[in-house]
């Protein structure tokens, strides 16, 4: 048995989803009335919403814990650039989905969850979920809750002894195997869902499918082509997409194929070799964006959550945009390193949305289902961004202490 799980999991996972969503297409059209088929996609998407919530606790505890150590002035620079990168890819995203509105057929429609009627509402919702008991917001899921303690209980331990940073980082690390082995079962979850949904609407289903995955393309498109060479000129005051170029060539391609930041790095500090920068200062930074710096992240978990809202009838005003972006970035900064990991905090940013957790886990099934183009193109936007912004950060600097 043991053999046989070993032989089956050398398969790239991406081949085993499709040879799924195949399986589940087939059985759908024609064995739709066998339901129990439907009960992996809901057994797959149950797993996920139990360990969701500790997966992002622990995620961004362990992250913030970490955060500075070894960092002096001199990586200001390239932190706030992964920070604003981030940020303003959540906010292109929030726009690509204001100006065209994507909505998904789904399984569960909450006719009692509404958008707040103004921005008090929108506050009061806020603070009010930022303050409940840590254990209670873990138990019933409330992302917003667990962001808050999370990021204050990482703050508090910057500071203390190692040893307890390390149970901290174990801890997140064991947390994220155990994601990663209920993403191994994934092709076996993807058929079930799939199947129910084929079984329920036809193949109709994805052509919103398809238009969900153009309007994550080109977002990020947008923001490697555009606004990442804009963060660059304006800094270096000078033509971007040479050294931007560089980087999609050298760090994307590989990423696109290994889809994880974390295995890219080796590429990546060969590249900021390669480009005569500071081995001290890139073999900080480099490992540092591979958790920080998300900006693929940003756009998908900000997309995902807004297709959601827009499935379910829910008017997400301006200001709630705003703070959607800001949720997307920290959410981003916890992204988890296994394939999909990004995936896995579509529910945070749902919960701002008054959008329930039955119909996040929904939505991050979607994922799973267009994972095939999607988190390759993250992966890559992700990766080849880190080296953009070491570099911009240190020929910066360099210019700065010429001209002075």
């Amino acid at each position: 048995m043991n053999e046989s799980i070993k032989k089956i999991t050398r398969i790239p996972l991406v081949i085993r989803i499709l040879i799924g969503l195949v399986i589940g297409i087939i059985l759908g059209l024609t064995v739709p009335n066998i339901e129990f088929i439907g009960i992996f996609g809901k057994l797959f998407i149950s797993a996920l919403k139990a360990i969701a919530p500790v997966l992002v606790f622990a995620l961004i505890t362990s992250s913030l814990c970490d955060a500075g150590n070894g960092i002096s002035s001199r990586f200001r620079t390239v932190i706030l650039l992964y920070l604003a990168s981030t940020l303003i890819a959540a906010l292109v995203s929030v726009c690509g989905s204001f100006l065209f509105p994507i909505s998904v057929p789904l399984d569960i429609i909450a006719e009692d969850a509404v958008a707040p009627h103004s921005l008090t509402d929108v506050f009061t919702n806020l603070l009010t979920s930022m303050v409940q008991n840590p254990i209670s917001s873990l138990v019933n899921a409330n992302y917003l809750g667990i962001l808050t303690w999370s990021i204050l209980l990482g703050l508090a331990l910057r500071k203390i002894d190692y040893p307890t940073k390390s149970v901290m980082k174990d801890l997140s690390t064991g947390i994220s195997t155990i994601v990663s082995w209920i993403i191994q079962c994934a092709p076996l979850g993807i058929m079930g869902i799939v199947f129910t949904t084929v079984s329920t609407n036809g193949l109709g289903i994805f052509v919103s499918y398809g238009k969900l995955i153009i309007l994550l393309v080109v977002c990020m498109l947008i923001q490697a082509l555009i606004v990442n060479p804009l963060m660059v000129a304006v800094l270096l005051k000078q033509n971007p997409y040479p050294l931007v170029f560089k980087c999609l060539r050298n760090s994307a391609l590989t990423a696109f194929f290994t889809r994880s930041s974390a295995a890219n790095i080796p590429v990546n500090m060969k590249l900021c070799e390669d480009l005569g920068l500071d081995k001290n200062y890139y073999s900080v930074s480099i490992p540092l964006g591979a958790t920080i710096n998300m900006d693929g992240a940003a756009i998908t978990i900000a997309i995902m959550s807004l297709a959601a809202a827009h499935s379910m009838g829910i008017h997400v005003s301006f200001p709630v945009a705003l703070l959607l972006c800001i949720v997307s970035t920290f959410a981003a900064c916890g992204a988890s390193g296994v394939a999909g990991g990004s995936l896995l905090l579509i529910p945070m940013a749902c919960s701002l949305l008054t959008v329930p957790q039955d119909v996040a886990m929904q939505m991050v099934s979607i994922g799973f289902i267009i994972g095939v183009v999607q988190d390759s193109l993250e992966t890559a936007l992700n990766s080849s961004s880190d080296v953009l912004l070491t570099a911009t950060a240190e020929f910066r600097e360099r210019n700065h202490v010429k001209n002075n």
